[in-house]
């Protein structure tokens, strides 16, 4: 079931008029509608390379904040916001985390953000969404369409009520300025323009 499912109910169809449809909001999904915190603790924003021209690379940002706004009733009112510190970047290898870092790729120390800001979202069926918005890397801002699946809701064992969503996308990113690249003896590049992002994210509702 859907976090924004709505049933249609037609009505009654007279002779020459048309079916007029109505569509009602299961109480149970519209009760989720309010503001969250993402839990980091719980939630992953990764990223997968191909390395070499055979191989992949996987990464993720372990400091991150975020809030949600999820409405129930109408999915277009819904809202999100995520601000990620570039320097806590993690490949598994610290000589590449460090490359990463420096002014060949993100530049940390210039700009130490990355962030997204949602401008739209849209139910695309079941519990399948999309959320579009505003992502910036190094100051260059552009738009970006994440594609998500809505997990389930729960009350923790703490009393918390959490949603969850997982999601991706893809970008090229020479579009926001990493540009960085090495040619290989066989041909190819070092490093893919392509970029997968991976999103599992956690959410507890705020009081």
């Amino acid at each position: 079931m859907g976090l924004f499912n709505r049933r249609s109910q037609t009505a009654n169809v007279q002779e020459g008029t048309a079916a007029v449809a109505t569509l009602d909001v299961d109480p149970a999904l519209a009760a989720l509608s309010g503001d969250y915190v993402i839990d980091a603790a719980h939630s992953s924003i990764g990223f997968t390379v191909r390395h070499a021209m055979v191989t992949n690379v996987r990464g993720s940002f372990g400091d991150y904040s975020g809030t949600l706004h999820l409405d129930g009733s109408d999915p277009a009112r819904s809202a999100a916001s995520i601000e990620v510190k570039i320097a806590s970047v993690d490949t598994g290898i610290a000589d590449r985390d460090g490359h990463l870092r420096s002014g060949d790729f993100f530049d940390a120390e210039a700009f130490p953000l990355m962030t997204f800001r949602s401008t739209e979202a849209a139910q695309l069926g079941g519990d399948a969404y999309r959320i579009t918005g505003e992502l910036t890397i190094k100051d260059v801002t552009r738009p970006l369409s994440i594609d998500l699946e809505f997990n389930g809701s729960a009350t923790d064992v703490y009393g918390n009520e959490r949603v969850g969503f997982e999601g991706s996308a893809e970008i090229l990113r020479s579009d926001w300025g990493l540009t960085w690249n090495a040619a290989l003896e066989a041909g190819g590049v070092m490093v893919s323009d392509k970029v997968k992002l991976t999103f599992d994210i956690s959410a507890i509702k705020q009081a």
